[in-house]
């Protein structure tokens, strides 16, 4: 038996629910340092063996541990304590293990990880990998191989292959509205590696970042993991509020997802997007559009990209292929201004040298030869169905779940009856659903209560039976 059980008892709160009793007991151990950094913690089950609770409340209280950063977990290794103990006063200390302190922020903010959850029903940013065309990808990769085989084994340029560059420039270009040309494209591995890299190269510990609210997790890890303080924004209907926002501290660096914000699908408005350039350009500020998903967008034509408004070069325009591809593929981008370039690459050479070339070059090829248009097509087609088909099954609900900007994506937000989305949350994760909460993407107290829900992954067969059990659950209630 672990000594645990101990510690839950004798920190015990009954007015709180049994998963949010464990989270804070486990989160003031490790705070206090009673469970050392890199410390492996029970199993789910044998915890909740010892604990006398179900595994269900184990598993929602280590995700949230894990969304938090608090803890790391790796399948079929177990769970480990991901932050060293810290001192009242918010500096942090070098552990014994001799990180530096920027290196300690980076553990401390955490780990970036889309699928916190097993990939069970509605796990969010999940496109159908079963209908890419495998087939077709295999026989350019081949033909690549047979032909360039040798030089595609050496070592690649660290800004990106060239002729990938030019195809993504030309496809931003008629597809976004971005104004680029292939000089400007950095390729990367993933959005995630953007973020870290922009938040180490142009934010010094102390630095403002405003950050969307509610708002994507791994910009938030990045920013925290360079030292910045983070001021949330609040988004309302036409997104992130810029009128809010002229009465807070003057940013280094703004994040914004404008195209389809992050959780809850809004697409911010002209007017504020103009309103926005121009506070970054009041402040000397930096704004990364990350642009995750814009090319499933199903009710209307999107917006350009607010790169293509920018006059005064302020805007760092992030994309990738995991969503419209597949997320093993592991090729992202930046554009970046020009004069960023040079320091961007020497970087991004630094860690980890270049995206693996052979990726690179049958990319260019699929979006080349027109199957990129050609695929991205047929998957909102599908998508769309899909989401059409999740709203129409949600309906019987709508007193207790209200879907949320249902107009593009792999997923949409939905809104629960205000004090059940803990207790559905730990059902619904017991009976092999993946509900993400929306409260974990809020910094502030006031915080919609509800899901992150995605069904692109998901056949029309899945969708109504993972529905079917989230009606069972909430009508248990």
């Amino acid at each position: 038996m672990s000594a645990l059980p101990t510690i839950f008892a004798a920190e015990s709160q009954p007015d709180l629910p049994l998963h949010e009793q464990l989270v804070r007991t486990l989160r003031r151990a490790i705070l206090a340092g009673h469970l050392p950094f890199n410390s492996r913690l029970p199993a789910s089950r044998v915890l909740a063996l010892d604990l006398g609770v179900s595994r269900s409340t184990v598993e929602l209280a280590f995700s949230r541990l894990e969304a938090e950063g608090y803890v790391r977990r790796q399948v079929g290794v177990g769970s480990f304590v991901a932050i060293a103990a810290r001192a009242n006063k918010p500096v942090v200390r070098k552990t014994a293990a001799g990180l530096s302190q920027r290196g300690q922020m980076m553990v401390e903010a955490g780990a970036c990880r889309d699928t916190k959850l097993p990939s069970f029903a509605f796990t969010a940013g999940q496109p159908d990998t079963t209908a890419f065309p495998r087939e077709l990808w295999g026989k350019l990769t081949q033909q690549r191989w047979k032909k360039d085989g040798q030089t595609l084994m050496r070592y690649g340029d660290p800004q990106g292959l060239p002729e990938l560059r030019e195809a993504i420039a030309a496809y931003l270009a008629q597809s976004r509205g971005v104004a680029c040309d292939a000089a400007q494209i950095l390729v990367l591995t993933s959005s995630q590696q953007a973020l870290q890299l922009i938040a180490q190269l142009l934010i010094d510990p102390d630095d403002t970042v405003w950050l969307e609210e509610p708002g994507y997790l791994g910009a938030r890890n990045a920013m925290l993991s360079a030292g910045a303080k983070i001021i949330p924004v609040p988004v309302d209907h036409d997104g992130l509020n810029t009128d809010i926002s002229s009465t807070l501290s003057p940013p280094k660096l703004i994040y914004s997802t404008p195209s389809h914000q992050y959780p809850l699908g809004i697409t911010m408005s002209l007017p504020r997007r103009i309103t926005l350039l121009a506070q970054a350009a009041q402040h000397n500020a930096w704004i990364i559009e990350d642009d995750y998903d814009s090319e499933f967008s199903y009710d209307q034509r999107p917006l350009p990209a607010l790169q293509g408004l920018d006059q005064a070069g302020r805007v760092i325009y992030v994309g990738t292929f995991s969503k419209v591809l597949f997320p093993g593929l592991r090729i992202a981008y930046m554009v970046l201004p020009p004069d960023l370039m040079p320091a961007f690459t020497n970087a991004r050479s630094a860690f980890d040298g270049h995206t693996p070339q052979l990726s690179q070059v049958v990319t260019a090829d699929f979006m080349a030869q027109g199957h990129f248009a050609a695929h991205i097509r047929q998957m909102r087609l599908l998508y769309r169905s899909r989401r059409d088909l999740l709203v129409s099954c949600l309906q019987p609900l709508a007193s207790q779940i209200q879907p949320i900007n249902i107009n593009g994506g792999l997923q949409f937000a939905v809104e629960v009856t205000a004090g059940k989305e803990s207790a559905w949350t730990a059902a619904g994760i017991a009976q092999g659903l993946a509900l993400r909460p929306l409260s974990q993407f809020y910094l502030g107290a006031a915080k919609k209560e509800g899901w992150l829900l995605g069904y692109a992954s998901l056949n029309n067969i899945q969708i109504s039976s993972a529905v079917n059990t989230l009606t069972d659950l909430i009508l248990k209630e």
